[in-house]
Formats: C-alpha cells, structure tokens, sequence
C-alpha cells in the first residue's frame, strides 16, 4: 500500500497542497522525495489527493493536486461504536487505533453505571485516529465525541439510526454475524449503524433494559467473555466484514 499523508483543510488552498511538520520530514528525509515525485494526501474529511510535489524541504512540502478522490477507502455504512471508558487508558487507546482499521465513522465514549474513568487523553486519541486513518488507507478521520451516557446517546442519535445493537450476555440474544442485516447498499444512502459496547463489569441491567425500549437489538460475541476493548474490536469487525460480502468494495481505493 502507497504511504498517505495527512493535511487538514486548512492546508489544502485551492489546488495547492502545504504539509509542515512530521509529515515534511517524512516524506523529505526519510523518504528522500524530490520534486516531481507524486504522494497521496488525506484530509480526514474524506479526500485524497494525488499530489506532484514542487518543494520539498525538512520543514515544509508544497504540491500541487492532480487528483481528487471521494471517501477512498471508506465502508458503505456510517457505525458508531458506544463504548465503555477504561480504567487504563492504554487499553482504550488500542481500541481507538483497531476501530480505525475495522471502518469504525464515529466513537462515543460511554458513560455507565460502572464507569470507573470520566476522561481520555484527548491529544493523544487525536494523533492516534490520524494516524490510523492514514495507516488503513481511509479518507475519513473517525469523530470523537464527549463521554455520554446511553440515554443521552439514544435522544441524540438513535432517530437516524437504521440498526442498532446493545452487546449483552442474554440469554435471547443472537449472535452479532447474525444480526447484521448487510445488503448492498445504493451509492449516498449509507445506512447508520449503531453499537453499545459495555464497560468493565458490563451493562447494568437498567441500562440493557433502557437500550432495549429505544431499539437496540441484545446479541453476542461469541461463547467467551471479552474486554471491553476486544469486544469494540470483534463487533466492528463483524460488521465490517458482513457488509464487505454483500458491498465488494474496489481495492484500487486503498491504493
């Protein structure tokens, strides 16, 4: 896979690309690119860009764009994955770098009756998402959103939602793979999904029974009991994988 680097709108100006920073040493020193060699730039806002580079120098990189592609490397569904803030962060962060990979959009984290954290490193989680998206060959930097709970996630999100599921140890629930209603999907009309994933200790039963009367359908991961951060993991992975079936997706768009 071709390396991606990353530029924020702000730096994309017309058809002139700036990278400044590590990236400009990257691609300077480390890659040794000259001028008129090409790279690919991500915005984080679903563009990539193919760009003839003019300048090249340590501290700054300057090119101009060739081409424009829309949501390369991006799945054909929005997910969100609601999922319980960990003690340790790093175990979190792992979690937030994987749901990249796994075509994750959007991860809220979830404040529950067995919270035990009510932060995260934003910076850190920040430089992590970028640095998977540009890892994965995505286009789309994941949001990161302010802890919630699952009542303020269910008003806020759960109207345009078009699936949802609630990861629980309940007898009636059936397996995630089998859940996931995949179909292809018509080009600008990527259905909204939606995933609870519960803290150490798991969901309360109050909190289940609440994600149950706003639609959230229980399943299962599996017969094993899972870290919070495996089961973010394994969920996303389910999905992505039951759409990738029914939406074969071109592999040219992750260079």
């Amino acid at each position: 896979m071709t390396t991606q680097f990353y530029a924020p709108p702000s730096s994309i100006r017309g058809q002139r690309v700036i990278l400044d920073g590590d990236e400009a040493k990257h691609i300077a020193r480390s890659l040794r690119k000259q001028p008129g060699d090409v790279v690919y730039v991500v915005d984080g806002n679903g563009h990539r860009f193919e760009v003839k580079l003019d300048h090249v120098k340590p501290k700054q990189v300057v090119g101009n764009i060739r081409k424009t592609t829309e949501n390369a490397g991006e799945p054909p569904y929005h997910l969100t994955v609601a999922i319980g803030l960990l003690k340790n962060r790093n175990r979190f962060e792992t979690f937030l770098e994987k749901a990249v990979e796994c075509g994750v959009s959007s991860v809220v984290p979830l404040e529950t009756d067995r919270t035990e954290v009510q932060s995260l490193r934003e910076q850190r989680a920040s430089n992590i998402l970028t640095a998977a998206m540009k890892q994965s060959g995505r286009s789309v930097r994941p949001d990161l959103t302010e802890p919630m709970s699952i009542a303020q996630i269910v008003e806020t999100r759960r109207a345009g939602t078009d699936e949802c599921w609630i990861c629980h140890e309940a007898a009636d629930a059936e397996p995630l793979s089998a859940g996931v209603n995949a179909s292809p999907v018509t080009p600008g009309k990527r259905p909204r999904l939606l995933v609870f994933i519960g803290p150490e200790g798991g969901f309360t039963e109050s909190e289940v029974r609440a994600a149950r009367d706003a639609g959230a359908e229980p399943v299962r991961l599996g017969p094993h009991r899972l870290r919070t951060e495996t089961a973010g993991i394994v969920a996303a992975s389910a999905i992505s994988l039951a759409y990738a079936a029914a939406n074969p997706m071109d592999r040219a768009s992750f260079l």
